[in-house]
């Protein structure tokens, strides 16, 4: 067991296709989903306590303050069941990624609470039962917890990884709009477009048009990331309000930001390179 601090990176996941095929018995809809992570993202520090405690700092903090209920305390409860262990510790969350985003925020927090857990107490990353606390946490928390590129299909926790993606720049541009997960699916039109390909140029995300609908600002984002020059692939992330542009390379995603910062000063912005 390490007795030091242990620094755990939550990074941002993108779906740079997602495809919504049905909606299911249970309520969840199926889904396949191109799964892709950043290189960047929120922070999770544990550390060994006396007694538990729960800290949240960073840009967009304040925002989760004031819930009393986390998926990171969910994740670090759900740990200490599943393999029996229960010795106090610190926990803080550096929250760098808007709330609400369609970049798996939340997902990824609980996702890195349950690796620096693992750490912490020698459980192997890939241990069956640290999936099966992920998937009861949410349906991205696996895809998180994996953080490889994959396609996703189910409800987007059947995994399937695939390669070619990493080191390619990427530009996250959010208008500092939250939009309700429920609220986008509910608009879905219920047409199935047909199977993902895992070649993102030629599959969508079908959450599209309900989250317009929902936050027209993102209309205006997509519209500002195509206009910019060397964008290979411009679309949403997730259902919203998160959108995103793809590059060949990092250093042409830094260029597009300072373009786009300086247009949009109120925009959020990450640019940032896949994993």
């Amino acid at each position: 067991m390490n007795d030091g601090t242990i620094v755990e990176l939550a990074p941002a996941k993108l779906n740079l296709a997602l495809h919504v095929r049905r909606r299911r018995a249970d309520g969840y809809h199926d889904l396949e989903t191109l799964f892709a992570f950043c290189r960047d993202g929120d922070v999770i520090r544990l550390a060994p306590a006396v007694a538990d405690t729960f800290a949240i700092t960073g840009p967009f903090g304040a925002t989760l303050a004031a819930e009393g209920d986390n998926l990171v305390t969910r994740a670090r409860d759900a740990f200490r069941a599943a393999f029996g262990v229960a010795p106090p510790c610190a926990i803080e969350l550096e929250k760098n990624l808007p709330i609400a985003s369609g970049i798996g925020g939340g997902s990824a927090d609980a996702a890195a609470t349950l690796r620096a857990l693992a750490r912490w107490h020698d459980v192997a990353p890939d241990e069956s039962r640290l999936f099966g606390i992920a998937a009861r946490l949410g349906a991205d928390v696996p895809a998180c917890l994996l953080g490889k590129s994959a396609i996703g299909e189910g409800r987007g926790d059947e995994l399937r990884v695939v390669d070619g993606l990493a080191g390619r720049g990427v530009l996250l541009v959010n208008p500092r709009v939250a939009v309700s997960t429920a609220r986008v699916f509910a608009g879905w039109d219920g047409v199935d477009r047909g199977a993902i390909t895992g070649d993102p140029a030629e599959d969508r995300n079908d959450l599209t048009a309900p989250a317009v609908a929902a936050a027209p600002e993102i209309a205006t984002v997509l519209g500002a990331l195509e206009a910019l020059a060397n964008a290979r692939l411009v679309r949403m992330s997730g259902s919203g309000a998160t959108c995103f542009a793809l590059f060949d390379v990092p250093a042409d995603a830094r260029s597009a930001a300072a373009a786009i910062g300086a247009e949009h000063p109120g925009w959020w912005w990450l640019a940032s390179e896949l994993a």
